[in-house]
């Protein structure tokens, strides 16, 4: 981290390796459109790169990193959703739904974006409700609440 914070390339290099694909996955699994998580978890990684001065090495990078992503993809579905824009939607990209089956995927998809984040955040990428608060900026009930409303409509469109 610390040849990553100085700008060391090859260190730069090998953190995008390590964390691009849980970063794709996670925007995708929030947006539920491929192109859209390609560049979300983009823009995600810059703005990681840009600001690695004021990341704490005491910490872990990814769980800063999911931050960054998961709340571009929440901005990004509710600035979609303000614009009601129709169309074509992005059939899951299987390098980011491997092992959900479709059915799963699509179910994650269609649930409220605020419900989305925390689902992946919790079951995909393995954050504990308050690990989820402190990355949101939520309270902790908030986050429960988020997760049982969302499991409970995945329960129902899954049966």
């Amino acid at each position: 981290m610390r040849d990553a914070q100085r700008g060391a390339e090859d260190a730069l290099e090998q953190l995008f390796r390590r964390h691009w694909g849980q970063a794709q996955r996670a925007a995708y699994l929030v947006v539920h459109d491929a192109a859209a998580a390609e560049d979300i978890a983009q823009e995600a990684f810059l703005a990681a790169v840009r600001h690695l001065d004021r990341f704490d090495r005491r910490r872990p990078f990814a769980p800063w990193l999911h931050r960054i992503v998961v709340n571009r993809a929440i901005d990004w579905s509710r600035a979609r959703a303000l614009r009601a824009e129709t169309g074509m939607v992005d059939s899951p990209a299987a390098d980011t739904t491997e092992g959900l089956g479709d059915e799963l995927a699509g179910a994650i998809g269609a649930l409220p974006v605020e419900q989305r984040g925390v689902i992946v955040l919790r079951h995909l990428l393995g954050y504990t409700p308050g690990e989820i608060a402190g990355l949101l900026e939520l309270p902790r009930g908030t986050v429960n609440s988020r997760l049982r409303r969302g499991l409970d409509t995945l329960g129902e469109h899954l049966e």
